[in-house]
């Protein structure tokens, strides 16, 4: 007899746990990988920057869901549970994910670390230096929370990402440190790259047909940005931006209009076919789709396809590679 509610007693028990893995689990399981960090990350730069760090340590997951437009994430219940049950939490900052302190505050989970990753990072002014007050000046108020996109800030998140690794586990403070050297050095190169190809181009202006998340990276690689929305694409641009911006791309002599990832590109059709401009890509990188997943698509490959449209946009000279 005790040895049939020992049998009861345990299919129970395991009818729980696959209750409990199959509602809390982040897509990979973190029960099974005991040894290892589980780390919950917001976007997609700070996913890949923390699999750089973590390394063999960690166990780094994704909170968005591929193909999402991050401004328009809502945390689910699930993501309360996958939160409670990680050892590290990184996200970029209260103005990209404006949820996660309201998320943090209703957590359990009182062995999380969590990571601001842009703490201390001091922010030039997004006005428009060059332009001495003419034509663009792209939303010179606007607080752009995209700030990865400047090579030399990213640093800085890789630096706070790998201070918090050391805190949930000083005992492996030299792998984190060795791990996150190397990434800052490939960062680095990208903003060699980066200032080296956008030297010397005929044009030192980009139209974007999507929203305002490339200030930082205008600021730093030495070229103006005007966009047709505003810091998130959820609302339809007005006549009067619109003619706007065919001003501008005819006022230039522009070739090119870029479109975003995850915004709707109708209106940069429209606007191209209007101006007889052609389209190229600019990735964000906030987040990836399904389809840049599969092809293992990280934030460096996608960066160094945002150099390359981005000399062809701004008409660059292609110097040799060193």
């Amino acid at each position: 007899m005790q040895s049939c509610q020992r049998i009861l007693y345990l299919l129970l028990t395991l009818s729980l746990l696959v209750l409990t893995g199959s509602a809390c689990s982040p897509p990979s399981d973190v029960q099974q990988k005991s040894a290892k960090i589980p780390v919950v990350t917001t976007l997609f730069p700070l996913c890949d920057f923390a699999k750089n760090v973590g390394g063999d340590r960690a166990d780094v997951t994704l909170l968005l869901p591929p193909g999402i437009e991050p401004h328009s994430f809502e945390p689910r219940p699930s993501d309360i549970m996958t939160l409670n049950r990680a050892g590290l939490f990184i996200y970029t900052s209260p103005a990209m994910e404006p949820w996660a302190d309201n998320i943090l505050k209703g957590l359990q989970n009182k062995g999380l670390v969590v990571v601001e990753s842009g703490r201390g990072i001091r922010l030039p002014a997004l006005t428009d230096e060059k332009g001495h007050g003419r034509e663009p000046q792209p939303h010179p108020h606007a607080a752009d929370p995209h700030i990865w996109l400047d090579f030399s800030l990213a640093v800085r998140m890789v630096e706070n990402i790998r201070d918090g690794f050391i805190t949930k586990d000083p005992a492996s403070r030299g792998i984190y440190e060795k791990n996150a050297a190397a990434c800052i050095g490939e960062l680095k190169k990208l903003d060699d790259r980066y200032r080296t190809g956008l030297r010397g181009c005929r044009k030192d202006v980009i139209v974007n047909g999507g929203h305002f998340a490339f200030a930082y990276m205008a600021h730093r690689y030495g070229f103006r940005y005007v966009s047709v929305y505003g810091i998130t694409p959820d609302a339809e641009p007005t006549a009067a931006t619109l003619s706007r911006i065919k001003k501008t791309l005819a006022g230039h002599r522009l070739r090119h209009l870029f479109y975003e990832e995850f915004v709707n590109p109708r209106v940069a059709g429209v606007l191209s076919r209007e101006a007889g401009v052609s389209l190229l890509p600019l990735h964000s990188a906030g987040n990836v789709t399904r389809e840049e997943t599969e092809r293992g698509e990280t934030f460096f490959s996608l960066m160094e396809k945002n150099l390359e449209n981005l000399k062809m946009g701004l008409e660059c000279p292609n110097p040799p590679s060193p």
